[in-house]
């Protein structure tokens, strides 16, 4: 997942909606991401959250240090993996978007 140049510390969210039935076994998967992530030198900050009026979306918001760790990230086997063929198990729909960090 190459993505725009962007010289400052960059904020993804990424948001996933569980297929009925099979939300424990997404956050088992998304769970399973965590610490090989919080290795990598570019991550700065890295949750995973469950929406209180909807279990079944869950929300990754991660903040890395640039453009490239991030890139970095989206090309490690673990994310190549859970992305298996662009649509992850047990996710009906899903969304990522990055921002940069207005507010400090």
């Amino acid at each position: 997942m190459e993505i725009r140049k962007n010289e400052s510390q960059l904020v993804c969210i990424a948001k996933f909606i569980a297929v009925s039935g099979e939300v424990n076994d997404l956050i088992k998967n998304l769970h399973a991401l965590i610490p090989v992530t919080l290795q990598e030198g570019g991550c700065i900050r890295y949750e995973l959250n469950q929406c209180i009026d909807d279990e079944n979306r869950i929300t990754f918001i991660e903040k890395w240090f640039d453009q490239k760790t991030f890139n970095a990230h989206c090309a490690t086997p673990y994310i190549a993996a859970f992305f298996n063929e662009g649509k992850p198990l047990h996710v009906k729909e899903f969304e990522v978007t990055l921002h940069k960090e207005i507010l400090k």
